[in-house]
């Protein structure tokens, strides 16, 4: 079977700490089906968003056994500034021609790997997105409507494909929809809402997503928004938001504060308005394909009300999201179009796939630890988790965790605020078993996403108070759904134990990282972090460690 290498390693175009166009660097190496390694940078270097991979690819290569490379094809992921990658020493350089137009398909690059010259090509940055559905969802169904939307890719930051006869066919391919994402990365008065500066666009969605809630639409804001171009260029003087406020609604200001309701509503509307737009574009999709099946990918995709609207409005019966729907699923992507290529088996896979140096998976899962663990989280413990492989993308899935109650609001302001120095209006999600998503939600079944934390729910009020710290001030959470003891053995055995026990039906879940760092990767980073952080215990593959002797 040949090696399959898949890379997104494009550099970027600034040396500064934080990323200014590329980031979230990854590689994926497929060996077998059952054999697959993959490395988000961040993790390994310890720089949030990192794109320094042509620094550290040499020695990675090794690392991997990738030298001699032996029967190997790479593909690499394109972006709009090219394709090349070049190692620090030179010994690795990539390039291949610039495309003119999408390309449906895989096109031939010329890769000089380590002293060797090897079988390579590039992927262009939209197809990436798209094809990193398939290891967690199976193959492409019929018909079915592919979509990637983002702030940009290859030759535009929306996509639309129809999956025809085991092909992409391209429906469109634009930047028409820029002016969408650039509402959450690119906007001057939202940075400004959440007090975020320019190096921090990649965190910046996230948090507007958690003050907009706070807010309500109101159509004269949404008016007044559209006429003035919704500020987007008052990077350094809000002089002209402050007078436009006066003017229109008699608004008296001299800073943001995002605890005026004023300002929360200004942030509901933005937000109000790309649902409705966005909406708007994958009904016209759904019309021009008839398509039942959506698969959908980019880092817009980690906006959990439009994934809500998409899901509640029945354009499709299934929607498939990857929980590596952002730039840090681009190796995957890039390594399916490389099986596909190689007519090679595709296994469905968990979400924890993050296994570069990480021996084994498998940990022992005892009734007794996991007892130790639910009687300490029934005394109110905040507690990390360290166990086997760590999650593909950015959400924290049971594996690099932190969890405590979800019943108490004071519980998640200190893991949220005082843990992990977030921001007061930022909420933290649910993790439950499959069996309590009806009594939460009043709905018989879940979506598939919703294994992944990528859709949010209304909660049923009489059931609120049971994971109040959970619920957002819209009255939703964003839940994670363990399906199967299976998906996840240890959370499964303890959320089962919680409920046996204590009749706890639900926790916090939330990554298992502090401000402006990535998510812990190695027991030794848990260590530190959790002591740091000044959590009462850790977990690690299985086993209890007390860090708070009180409990």
């Amino acid at each position: 079977m040949t090696t399959i290498v898949g890379l997104y390693s494009i550099p970027d175009i600034s040396g500064d700490a934080y990323p200014t166009l590329i980031h979230d660097h990854n590689l994926t190496v497929v060996k077998n089906q059952n054999d697959w390694t993959y490395m988000h940078h961040e993790r390994i270097s310890r720089k949030k968003y990192d794109s320094n991979l042509p620094y550290t690819i040499e020695q990675l290569a090794k690392e991997l056994d990738l030298v001699p490379a032996g029967d190997c094809c790479f593909v690499f992921v394109d972006y709009e500034i090219g394709a090349t990658v070049l190692s620090k020493n030179g010994k690795i350089r990539f390039e291949a021609p610039l495309q003119t137009k999408l390309s449906e398909g895989l096109k031939k690059g010329r890769l000089y790997w380590m002293g060797e010259w090897k079988e390579a090509y590039v992927l262009n940055h939209e197809l990436a997105h798209v094809f990193s559905c398939v290891p967690f969802y199976g193959m492409f169904r019929e018909n079915s409507l592919l979509v990637h939307f983002d702030g940009g890719a290859s030759k535009s930051n929306f996509s639309a494909w129809n999956w025809k006869d085991n092909h992409p066919q391209l429906i469109e391919a634009h930047y028409k929809h820029k002016w969408l994402s650039s509402l959450f990365n690119a906007n001057a008065l939202v940075f400004a809402m959440v007090q975020a500066n320019i190096k921090q666009q990649n965190a910046v969605p996230g948090k507007f997503m958690g003050l907009e809630a706070y807010g309500n639409y109101r159509k004269d804001i949404d008016g007044w928004l559209r006429k003035n171009n919704f500020f987007e260029d008052c990077w350094n003087r809000k002089t002209a938001f402050f007078k436009a406020a006066k003017t229109a609604f008699g608004i008296e200001m001299k800073h943001i504060d995002n605890k005026n309701k004023f300002i929360q509503d200004v942030a509901a509307t933005i937000h109000e308005i790309f649902l409705r737009e966005s909406l708007k574009i994958f009904t016209e999709l759904k019309h021009k394909t008839n398509a039942t099946c959506l698969y959908y990918s980019g880092g817009t995709a980690l906006n959990i009300k439009l994934n809500e609207r998409i899901l509640s409005s029945g354009l499709f019966t299934e929607v498939f999201i990857p929980p590596c729907t952002n730039d840090s699923g681009l190796s995957i992507g890039a390594a399916v179009a490389g099986l596909l290529r190689k007519n090679q088996p595709i296994p469905r896979m968990d979400p924890y796939l993050n296994n570069f140096r990480i021996e084994n998976a498998a940990y022992p899962c005892s009734k007794k630890e996991v007892k130790k663990v639910a009687d300490l989280i029934a005394k109110r413990a905040i507690i990390g988790i360290c166990n086997g492989y760590a999650e593909a993308g950015p959400r924290a899935l049971g594996n690099r965790s932190i969890i405590a109650r979800a019943d108490s609001k004071q519980l998640a302001k200190t893991v949220s605020q005082e843990k992990k120095q977030r921001e007061w209006y930022r909420p933290v999600a649910p993790v439950m078993l499959a069996r309590n998503f009806e009594y939460f939600t009043g709905k018989k079944q879940h979506p598939p996403i919703a294994r992944y934390m990528l859709s949010e729910f209304q909660i049923i009020p009489d059931r609120r108070p049971e994971i109040a710290g959970c619920v957002h001030a819209d009255g939703t959470s964003r839940i994670q759904v363990i399906e199967q003891r299976t998906g996840n053995p240890f959370m499964y055995a303890l959320l089962d134990e919680l409920e046996k026990s204590y009749g706890i039906r639900a926790l916090i879940n939330t990554s298992f990282n502090s401000q402006g760092k990535p998510i812990v990767h190695l027991p030794k980073e848990a260590r530190s972090e959790a002591r740091k952080m000044n959590l009462d215990a850790l977990v690690i593959n299985g086993k209890l460690e007390k860090i708070n002797m009180d409990f």
